[in-house]
């Protein structure tokens, strides 16, 4: 009897201590994290701008009129819609009612009368005809409108700036145009227009470009304009610096060594698309960042660097 109670106690402490040791084993198990995938980059520092967004319409500012100077027929159209028309150009030529009807009948009766009772019609600006009402043996009364001319020295784009933000302009004397096929048109500040949208509160503002392309009216461009900007700025790329969602915290994660990383709170600048400033704490130009993989890690997280920029 003696002997089966040992053998029982002896088998009872063997099955705690395999049960303590299994255990044992999934608590350092669980212990175990594997170090986070991160890239990282360095502190850099140069000249930084922060920047507001705008946009301007392209326009031709000036429209002019082409009437006819008589009444008659369209003899001799010579231009058509979207063509560049010179100033002094002949646009087309009106013969008159009489002149269809009689010309070839006085001239029979006298040759020496040369009679054609034809009138000339020129462009009196140069720019884009946008505009063609009539065709050829067409009639059309004295003073009526028969094109419309796009005035190619009027064209600008109008910008329209919220009122507050019109001192803005002190420091964009030129700005940068960016337009939705790519391509960046540099600007001059030209004039204010001299009243304010009563509902928006906008002001126009004209932006002269040069360009060896004719640009269509009523394009809309970017306009960025510089809102401050800094020589010596001390910078970190966009990504590397991590906000809370109410955006009033701002960290980044730094590292220790090759396999331990820390948040630290920071103070930031101003910021463009790509970088923010730091203005607080000071940081050395040998320090690393994590720049991927650095969302959602604790205040100190073990990490692996795939690769640096």
């Amino acid at each position: 009897m003696r002997t089966i109670i040992s053998n029982n106690l002896i088998l009872f402490f063997l099955s705690v201590f395999i049960f303590s040791c299994g255990n044992s084993t999934t608590i350092d198990s669980v212990e175990i994290k594997e170090a986070t995938p991160v890239t990282v980059t360095k502190i850099s520092s140069g000249a930084l701008s922060e920047t507001i967004e705008l946009s301007a319409t392209s326009s031709f500012l000036q429209k002019t009129l082409v009437k006819s100077n008589s009444s008659g027929y369209i003899n001799d159209l010579k231009t058509k819609p979207g063509e560049f028309v010179s100033k002094g150009q002949i646009l087309f030529t009106i013969k008159s009612k009489e002149a269809t009807s009689l010309g070839n009948v006085i001239n029979k009766i006298d040759s020496s009368f040369h009679f054609k009772g034809i009138t000339e019609v020129k462009s009196p600006t140069s720019g884009y005809i946008s505009e063609l009402n009539y065709a050829n043996g067409d009639f059309v009364q004295e003073g009526e409108q028969i094109s419309i001319i796009n005035d190619a020295s009027s064209f600008a784009f109008v910008l329209k700036i919220p009122y507050e933000q019109i001192s803005l302009l002190k420091n964009n004397s030129t700005v940068q145009l960016h337009l939705p096929d790519g391509n960046i048109l540099n600007a001059i500040i030209d004039k204010s227009m001299p009243t304010v949208d009563a509902t928006t509160q906008t002001q126009n503002i004209l932006l002269r470009v040069q360009s060896d392309e004719m640009i269509p009216e009523n394009l809309i461009a970017k306009v960025l304009l510089v809102k401050t900007e800094k020589q010596n700025a001390v910078i970190l790329p966009r990504e590397a610096v991590l906000a809370s969602e109410t955006q009033n915290e701002f960290w980044v994660i730094k590292l220790l060594n090759d396999s331990t990383a820390i948040k630290i709170s920071v103070i930031k600048g101003i910021e463009s698309s790509d970088a923010i400033e730091i203005i607080s704490p000071t940081f050395s130009a040998d320090d690393k960042f994590l720049l991927t993989g650095n969302y959602g890690l604790p205040d100190t997280a073990s990490v692996h660097i795939e690769n640096e920029k």
